[in-house]
Protein backbone atom coordinates (compact mmCIF):
# COMPACT_ATOMS: atom_id res chain seq x y z
CA UNK A 1 0.00 0.00 0.00
CA UNK A 2 1.11 3.18 -0.70
CA UNK A 3 2.14 6.45 1.84
CA UNK A 4 -0.27 8.88 0.53
CA UNK A 5 0.77 11.49 2.61
CA UNK A 6 1.99 13.19 5.78
CA UNK A 7 -0.11 13.19 8.61
CA UNK A 8 1.79 15.19 11.33
CA UNK A 9 5.49 16.15 12.67
CA UNK A 10 6.85 15.33 15.83
CA UNK A 11 9.32 17.70 17.33
CA UNK A 12 11.09 18.22 21.27
CA UNK A 13 10.85 21.48 22.84
CA UNK A 14 13.37 22.27 25.79
CA UNK A 15 10.07 24.40 27.18
CA UNK A 16 6.84 23.26 25.63
CA UNK A 17 5.28 26.88 26.01
CA UNK A 18 8.28 28.89 24.73
CA UNK A 19 8.22 26.78 21.56
CA UNK A 20 4.36 26.75 21.09
CA UNK A 21 4.39 30.78 21.44
CA UNK A 22 7.22 30.87 19.00
CA UNK A 23 4.99 28.50 15.92
CA UNK A 24 2.09 30.92 16.66
CA UNK A 25 3.72 34.37 16.40
CA UNK A 26 6.22 33.32 13.75
CA UNK A 27 3.80 31.27 11.30
CA UNK A 28 0.31 31.92 12.48
CA UNK A 29 0.11 28.27 13.84
CA UNK A 30 -3.26 27.52 15.77
CA UNK A 31 -3.60 25.71 19.34
CA UNK A 32 -5.29 22.41 18.42
CA UNK A 33 -7.25 19.28 20.71
CA UNK A 34 -4.20 17.46 22.09
CA UNK A 35 -4.36 14.00 23.66
CA UNK A 36 -2.46 13.01 27.07
CA UNK A 37 0.48 10.86 27.12
CA UNK A 38 1.83 11.75 30.27
CA UNK A 39 4.19 14.05 29.14
CA UNK A 40 3.62 17.94 27.93
CA UNK A 41 2.82 17.95 24.38
CA UNK A 42 0.52 20.54 22.35
CA UNK A 43 -0.45 20.34 18.98
CA UNK A 44 -0.76 22.97 16.56
CA UNK A 45 -2.57 23.33 13.16
CA UNK A 46 -0.49 24.32 10.39
CA UNK A 47 -2.65 24.21 7.06
CA UNK A 48 -4.22 20.81 6.75
CA UNK A 49 -1.50 19.59 8.85
CA UNK A 50 -0.36 19.06 12.37
CA UNK A 51 2.85 20.07 14.16
CA UNK A 52 3.28 18.33 17.63
CA UNK A 53 5.73 19.81 20.11
CA UNK A 54 6.57 17.74 23.01
CA UNK A 55 9.09 17.59 26.05
CA UNK A 56 11.43 14.90 26.47
CA UNK A 57 14.81 14.90 27.64
CA UNK A 58 17.66 14.47 24.53
CA UNK A 59 14.35 15.36 22.06
CA UNK A 60 15.87 17.93 19.65
CA UNK A 61 18.58 16.12 17.05
CA UNK A 62 21.55 19.20 15.09
CA UNK A 63 20.64 18.21 11.30
CA UNK A 64 17.44 16.98 11.05
CA UNK A 65 15.15 19.91 9.61
CA UNK A 66 11.51 20.46 8.41
CA UNK A 67 10.41 22.92 5.86
CA UNK A 68 6.97 25.19 6.24
CA UNK A 69 5.85 27.07 3.34
CA UNK A 70 4.64 30.52 4.31
CA UNK A 71 2.72 33.38 2.27
CA UNK A 72 4.76 36.13 3.31
CA UNK A 73 8.65 35.24 3.10
CA UNK A 74 9.96 38.66 3.59
CA UNK A 75 7.90 38.93 6.81
CA UNK A 76 9.57 35.94 8.06
CA UNK A 77 12.75 36.68 7.09
CA UNK A 78 12.78 40.39 8.85
CA UNK A 79 11.19 38.65 12.20
CA UNK A 80 14.03 35.92 11.89
CA UNK A 81 16.87 38.52 11.19
CA UNK A 82 15.70 40.76 13.93
CA UNK A 83 15.21 38.01 16.72
CA UNK A 84 18.92 36.82 15.69
CA UNK A 85 17.09 33.28 14.82
CA UNK A 86 18.55 32.48 11.38
CA UNK A 87 21.17 29.64 11.25
CA UNK A 88 24.00 30.22 9.68
CA UNK A 89 26.12 27.42 10.88
CA UNK A 90 24.40 23.79 10.34
CA UNK A 91 24.39 24.04 6.24
CA UNK A 92 26.90 26.64 6.09
CA UNK A 93 24.38 29.32 4.92
CA UNK A 94 21.57 30.83 6.60
CA UNK A 95 19.89 31.51 3.32
CA UNK A 96 20.20 30.19 -0.53
CA UNK A 97 18.94 30.13 -3.69
CA UNK A 98 18.04 26.64 -4.94
CA UNK A 99 19.37 25.95 -8.70
CA UNK A 100 15.25 25.96 -9.75
CA UNK A 101 14.94 29.70 -8.27
CA UNK A 102 13.05 28.26 -5.12
CA UNK A 103 14.83 29.45 -1.77
CA UNK A 104 15.79 28.08 1.69
CA UNK A 105 15.91 30.00 4.99
CA UNK A 106 17.31 28.25 8.14
CA UNK A 107 16.31 29.27 11.36
CA UNK A 108 16.24 27.48 15.11
CA UNK A 109 13.17 27.68 17.10
CA UNK A 110 13.12 28.39 21.02
CA UNK A 111 13.88 24.71 21.47
CA UNK A 112 17.16 24.10 19.53
CA UNK A 113 14.95 22.72 16.28
CA UNK A 114 16.04 23.49 12.94
CA UNK A 115 13.31 25.22 10.25
CA UNK A 116 13.70 25.33 7.10
CA UNK A 117 11.37 28.43 5.23
CA UNK A 118 10.59 27.75 1.37
CA UNK A 119 9.72 30.01 -0.96
CA UNK A 120 8.66 29.01 -4.62
CA UNK A 121 10.35 31.81 -6.93
CA UNK A 122 13.51 34.07 -5.94
CA UNK A 123 12.78 36.96 -8.67
CA UNK A 124 9.30 37.42 -6.51
CA UNK A 125 11.58 38.42 -3.14
CA UNK A 126 13.63 42.00 -2.83
CA UNK A 127 17.16 40.45 -2.53
CA UNK A 128 18.28 43.71 -2.08
CA UNK A 129 17.06 43.09 1.49
CA UNK A 130 18.55 39.64 2.10
CA UNK A 131 22.43 40.00 2.05
CA UNK A 132 22.81 36.46 3.44
CA UNK A 133 21.33 34.90 0.29
CA UNK A 134 23.69 32.96 -1.44
CA UNK A 135 23.21 30.72 -4.61
CA UNK A 136 23.32 26.78 -3.88
CA UNK A 137 25.15 26.64 -7.23
CA UNK A 138 28.13 28.95 -6.50
CA UNK A 139 29.14 26.92 -3.38
CA UNK A 140 28.73 23.30 -4.51
CA UNK A 141 28.25 22.43 -8.51
CA UNK A 142 25.47 21.53 -9.59
CA UNK A 143 25.15 18.97 -12.37
CA UNK A 144 22.57 16.46 -14.17
CA UNK A 145 19.96 15.07 -11.78
CA UNK A 146 20.90 18.24 -9.60
CA UNK A 147 19.60 20.65 -12.27
CA UNK A 148 15.89 18.42 -11.98
CA UNK A 149 15.56 18.88 -8.44
CA UNK A 150 12.95 21.10 -6.80
CA UNK A 151 11.09 21.85 -3.60
CA UNK A 152 7.87 22.17 -5.22
CA UNK A 153 6.87 18.76 -7.20
CA UNK A 154 3.27 19.71 -7.74
CA UNK A 155 4.96 22.64 -9.58
CA UNK A 156 7.11 20.47 -11.66
CA UNK A 157 4.42 18.05 -12.51
CA UNK A 158 2.06 21.28 -14.09
CA UNK A 159 4.60 22.37 -15.76
CA UNK A 160 4.69 25.57 -13.78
Amino acid sequence: MPAIGLNHLSIGARDVDESVRFYVEMFGMELIPTYNFGFRTQYLACGDQQLHIFALPDAVPHYQHFAIDVDDFMAVYDRAKAAGLIDHATFGNGVNEMPDGTVQLYLRDPGGNLVEIDWPDVSTLDVARIPELKRLADRFEQTGENLEATLYRARRRTGG
